[in-house]
């Protein structure tokens, strides 16, 4: 099980508990791609299983810093192939991938290097724009080509799959779905805010971020979304980098109604999303997450290769302020819907069961 990211780790929690839950031992990696408050998320879900570390320096969080990286966690999973590309029985394991970030495409690359079948978990998701998102599209596009068994959160997502030579599974629903029923079935109480109407801002992505034109507009959609509530803006290290580059971070401080705060415990953050009123995200994962919730969206992109709930309470932005304005009338006018978490659907234990079926095989050769 290879790891790189905060949104992956979340999204195979689920899994790895599934796993535990069942006595089946499995090997967790994490890229370090991302390193703060992954110890923490293990913790919050529970999961016992300890990661065994690719690198341990500072959060890869820019570009050039990215670049670096990239080569050297190619490099030593290559040289650790012995011990972490081979099972009990000294045969190539099933390596097990999540999503469309560099520390996917790093799995994916060094099982199939090293005699492994790959397993791609959230498979099948297509925007078919390849700039956008860039550079998710094209990470998907190559992960494709690697991946032997693809684990797809849909029909829609498995038919993308269609030409390639794989195995696919349907999942029914992301494994988000599992996450947010560990998360909200939390006898915690949730965190309050001061204020009683807010809306929850949450933006990160490398295209929204590193364009000038593009963080501006964010922004100035900020700005008239406070004209009618208050704004809640969870800061991405990244992000608030961005903003203070830019001059935007003291602008948006001037404003009375937009509130800064930083990144949260994944229960939390959640609790917060289901008291707002809407949100504005550049997340695919908040896509998901607040579909499942039914919460009204303003996706900040031009495309999303995810289709939950698009044409219902999810609103590409396309960059246009007339398209903000048309979804806050649109909020005021419908509210919220009944959530789905009831659904029937644990995509988490199919994917449990595929894998052991792999699992069973081999200790039967």
């Amino acid at each position: 099980m290879i790891v790189g990211t905060r949104a992956q780790l979340i999204k195979m929690a689920p899994v790895f508990r599934e796993l535990e839950r069942r006595d089946s031992a499995y090997r967790l990696v994490f890229t370090g791609q991302h390193t703060v408050t992954m110890e923490a998320l293990l913790a919050d879900f529970g999961v016992v299983t300890r990661p065994e570390y690719m690198y341990s320096g500072p959060e890869v969080s820019g570009i050039a810093r990215m670049l670096f990286w990239m080569p050297k966690i190619l490099f030593r999973m290559l040289r650790r192939r012995r011990t972490l590309f081979r099972n009990e029985l000294n045969r190539p394991p099933t390596v097990v991938v999540h999503g469309d970030t560099f520390s996917t495409l790093l799995g994916a690359l060094a099982g199939k290097l090293t005699g492994c079948r790959v397993a791609h978990i959230e498979s099948g998701l297509r925007s078919f724009n390849v700039w956008n998102p860039f550079p998710e599209e094209l990470t998907r596009k190559l992960v494709f080509r690697l991946t032997d068994l693809a684990f797809c959160p849909g029909e829609w997502a498995s038919g993308n799959m269609a030409r390639y030579n794989v195995e696919t599974v349907d999942t029914g629903q992301n494994t988000l779905l599992d996450t947010l029923r560990l998360a909200l079935a939390d006898d915690e109480p949730a965190d309050k805010t001061e204020f009683k109407r807010y809306c929850v801002a949450s933006v990160h992505r490398f295209e929204n971020i590193f364009v000038r034109q593009r963080i501006e507009w964010v922004a100035e959609a900020l700005e008239r979304v406070a004209e009618e509530l208050d704004v809640v803006f969870v800061l991405h290290p990244a992000t608030e980098k961005r903003l203070r580059v830019t001059g935007l971070f003291l602008r948006l401080c001037s404003n009375p109604r937009i509130h800064f705060r930083e990144r949260m415990p994944y229960t939390a953050f959640i609790r917060l999303l289901q008291a707002s009123v809407f949100v504005l995200t550049d997340g695919g994962s908040n896509q998901e997450e607040l579909y499942y919730m039914q919460k009204p969206t303003l996706i900040l992109r031009n495309a999303t290769e995810r289709r939950e709930g698009i044409g219902e309470r999810a609103v590409l932005c396309g960059f246009e302020q007339d398209v903000v304005d048309g979804f806050l009338e649109k909020v005021w006018r419908e509210g919220r819907g009944e959530d789905i978490l009831a659904s029937d659907i644990h995509p988490s234990p199919r994917i449990v069961d595929r894998l052991l079926r792999d699992g069973r095989g081999a200790e039967q050769a």
